[in-house]
């Protein structure tokens, strides 16, 4: 006897194929939801419904020992007379019973007739290509997997949403997290049924509308025009992540804004000094320092052109004369800068010793070097050339903050913290003689 596995879409019978409604038509035992059930009459054929997978899948296998093998001949084996039909949603390869049945009956008493899945629908309703896209369904680590894949700044994210998991909480989810990427939202509902609806939708809309439950939520990464900023509304200190333009194709540019504001005081900043900002990323740090210290000269080196490009755009946006946007390549371009008093080291594009050597001959005397680590090699690098310089000049000292932070975020009804990256804070002294 065989188990076949039959998914079908919202609407119902009609959008089978005709091998598929002939297993169904055939069954000996047809297993489904109600609502999937309610697609085909009762023809005094067995037919449970489906609510407890464990107890359904042990039901299933012990009809498969008791029930003897039916002798037929071979159109009643084709077209699948007098087996076990399962009726699930769309593809049950795609976060369906597939799995699950593959691990609890043997696969040769499996058939497969997938249908449309939700996913497939969406994207084929927004004309939007989807073999690139990620996937995020409410079985596992939903919150997680969802966050780490917008950390990552992926272009497309399509979300199985439910009653829980709704297209509210990943719009609470997104505006925590507060991330330099934007994205828009396309709410896909019934797909396939008569009440279907797709619709574009603001992040507000997400919190204050209705949905239902049967969702497909599509989210597509966008690079939209800089937004005006209300200057007046930015604190002093500590600048909001989404206030800055990411940089083109490369997200992930902006320090976040706690490390930022730790890395501020590790510089210790007084007003009219020169500062370099080395691997500026997007200018965050190079912002927070110029308005701040208006009366300061900061340079902000970035070696590429879409990290060059978004400082000049937040340079504009923030209203600053006092950040020098420097196209080019540590340490090769610092010979070129005026000496200075303060140095930030975010990014080091491999080179850090170099770097540290032309950094170390240009500082002031009084000056210091902040370094934001986040990988042990470098750790390891900054103090080899720590110990060698202060043995050969004891003027230089050295400290070390590590920085582990959570943020609270949303998920669901709850509320858990989402931990960023540890960084090392490295600060490196040159006293006066």
């Amino acid at each position: 006897m065989t188990v076949h596995v039959v998914g079908i879409g919202l609407d119902g019978a009609a959008g089978l194929s005709e091998s598929a409604r002939q297993v169904v038509e055939t069954a000996a035992l047809l297993v489904g939801s109600d609502r999937h059930l309610s697609y085909f009459p009762d023809r005094g054929r067995e037919r449970w419904v489906l609510e407890d997978s464990t107890e359904a899948i042990l039901e299933i296998r012990r009809w498969l020992a008791e029930v003897p093998q039916l002798e037929a001949d071979a159109e009643t084996v084709e077209r699948g007379r007098g087996s076990i039909v399962i009726l699930v949603a769309g593809d049950p390869m795609f976060h369906g019973w597939g799995k699950l049945l593959i691990s609890q009956i043997p696969p040769d008493k499996l058939t497969f007739h997938p249908h449309v899945s939700s996913v497939q629908l969406a994207f084929n309703r927004l004309q939007i290509p989807w073999q690139d896209a990620h996937f995020v369904a409410s079985q596992g680590r939903y919150f997680e997997e969802l966050t780490a894949k917008l950390k990552l700044g992926v272009e497309k994210i399509a979300v199985l949403a439910d009653e829980t998991l709704t297209p509210a909480a990943l719009a609470n989810l997104v505006k925590a997290l507060d991330l330099p990427a934007r994205y828009q939202f396309w709410v896909c509902e019934n797909l396939g049924s008569p009440e279907e609806n797709v619709g574009l939708y603001s992040l507000e809309a997400l919190l204050r509308e209705s949905f239902s439950l049967l969702s497909v939520v599509v989210m597509q990464r966008v690079f939209p025009p800089a937004e005006a900023l209300d200057l007046a509304s930015l604190p002093s200190l500590g600048i909001p992540d989404s206030a800055f333009i990411g940089g083109g194709d490369r997200l992930g540019l902006t320090v976040e804004r706690e490390v930022r504001v730790l890395v501020l005081a590790q510089l210790a900043l007084r007003p009219e000094q020169v500062v370099w900002d080395v691997g500026a990323g997007n200018g965050s740090v190079s912002i927070e320092i110029a308005r701040l210290f208006p009366q300061s000269e900061v340079y902000a080196i970035e070696q590429t052109v879409s990290g060059t490009s978004a400082i000049e755009l937040n340079c504009s946006r923030f209203e600053l004369q006092n950040v020098l946007s420097i196209h080019g390549s540590a340490p090769e371009i610092l010979h070129r800068l005026r000496p200075p008093h303060r140095i930030f080291i975010g990014c080091s594009g491999g080179g850090l010793t170099k770097i540290l050597g032309v950094c170390a001959l240009r500082l002031l005397a009084g000056g210091s070097i902040v370094l934001a680590l986040d990988v042990f090699e470098d750790i390891a690098t900054v103090l080899s050339w720590i110990g060698d310089r202060v043995r050969r000049e004891p003027h230089w000292s050295y400290r070390i903050l590590q920085v582990q932070l959570s943020r609270s975020i949303s998920a669901g009804s709850l509320t858990r913290f989402e931990a960023l990256n540890p960084i090392s804070i490295v600060t490196i002294d040159r006293h006066l003689n």
